[in-house]
């Protein structure tokens, strides 16, 4: 039986996908442990995202229940379950960001973007999340886009930065 709100049935993975999880299968001692590669290959070929039938597609393949590959995909932020933009951004929310403005950031994102957190933009170029801690507080308040951390940040500077970005 799937998983709540899960599909049925799997579409299967597609062969270059199959054969690029095929090929990783030699470094790894599990296929437990083939499972974050395999979720990043089929992420990328369904651009950027896992639906339901791509979770349950890399759960056939590597012969895993859907409910741990749904698990992993829960529980690390890298994956995501709906569409995102191609430059995606996090603002740290955590008590020294949060003191420091945090709310002003997400704030002029809402406004610069013209959409809500979790949404894309309608060209499909930004999305934004609040994330609970980045890790550099000396920065506060402060935010990553694409694995690039900004700070400390200013309504004015967070809105240069995504100004910038293509």
């Amino acid at each position: 039986m799937a998983e709540p709100g899960m599909a049925q049935s799997a579409t299967a993975l597609p062969e270059e996908v199959r054969a690029a999880i095929d090929a990783l299968r030699p470094g790894y001692p599990t296929t437990e442990a083939l499972l974050l590669p395999a979720l990043h290959l089929a992420q990328e070929h369904w651009d950027g995202w896992l639906p339901d039938e791509a979770i349950l597609a890399v759960a056939e393949e590597l012969e895993l229940p859907p409910a741990r590959v749904y698990g992993v995909v829960t529980f690390y932020d890298l994956y995501h379950q709906r569409p995102v933009g191609r430059h995606r951004i996090r603002v740290c929310s955590n008590l020294s960001c949060a003191l420091r403005g945090a709310g002003e950031i997400l704030e002029t994102l809402r406004r610069e973007l013209g959409v809500d957190e979790d949404e894309v933009t309608p060209d499909g170029r930004c999305s934004y999340v609040h994330f609970e801690c980045l890790g550099a507080c000396e920065q506060a308040p402060m935010m990553m886009v694409d694995g690039e951390y900004h700070g400390p940040l200013t309504p004015d500077s967070a809105r240069r930065i995504v100004e910038e970005l293509d």
